[in-house]
């Protein structure tokens, strides 16, 4: 089955089916965020990024396998809401940036710097620090060994622009300026995108439009 990445609030969650890892997909409301389970094959350690909301449709998700840890891309409380429940109830280890950390009213057991190694199983992941959403936000790259990189970019980066920052000019030229030298300049075009709300894209896709997104400031 072809992985599209496009999902909804209530309905199943589409995998998409690497050599060495399994990216499981799903959409939770209320507001329509994207929760990812990554699960090793050779040794299926599972990991969820951002415990969004619905616990129960994450831990259902999640299986009897539970998870090994579960990472949180930024403070915003749209992208923790099930956390406390997925952790307690799977003894999870924590992970968030380490400038966030304490906007997220659960625990975090490892604070997460740029250029950090994160592994699920016999994957690694490495974290990219993105400042200008908020001042801790994470992205975690998957350099896959057998194709082309993915990126989870929790609301740093979406089709279409950077993530939110609120008018700020002084955060939008952090933001754009990470996601420009952490991303674009590091991954190739292949690089697929995954995002903390809506659907999926390219950097190849959206890399045309960066002059744009400058020019208009968001």
């Amino acid at each position: 089955m072809t992985y599209s990445g496009v999902v909804t609030v209530g309905g199943p969650a589409d995998v998409h089916e690497l050599t060495d890892l399994m990216i499981s997909k799903v959409a939770v409301g209320p507001m329509e965020n994207n929760a990812y389970l990554l699960r090793c094959r050779a040794t299926d350690v599972q990991l969820l990024i951002d415990a969004a909301n619905e616990p129960r449709t994450l831990l259902s998700l999640i299986g009897d396998g539970g998870i090994a840890s579960v990472i949180t891309t930024h403070r915003h409380a749209d992208h923790w809401q099930a956390l406390a429940q997925v952790v307690t109830e799977t003894g999870a280890r924590t992970y968030a940036g380490r400038h966030d950390a304490v906007g997220i009213p659960v625990a975090t057991d490892v604070l997460v710097d740029d250029g950090d190694t994160i592994r699920v199983g016999r994957v690694e992941l490495t974290a990219r620090h993105l400042v200008g959403h908020t001042p801790g936000s994470i992205a975690l790259v998957y350099d896959d060994p057998h194709g082309h990189a993915h990126v989870f970019t929790g609301d740093c980066l979406f089709p279409g622009g950077v993530g939110n920052t609120n008018k700020d000019p002084e955060a939008f030229a952090s933001l754009i300026h990470d996601v420009e030298t952490k991303l674009f300049d590091q991954l190739p075009d292949e690089t697929w995108v995954y995002p903390g709300h809506g659907n999926d894209t390219t950097l190849g896709a959206e890399r045309p439009q960066l002059p744009e997104w400058k020019a208009r400031g968001w």
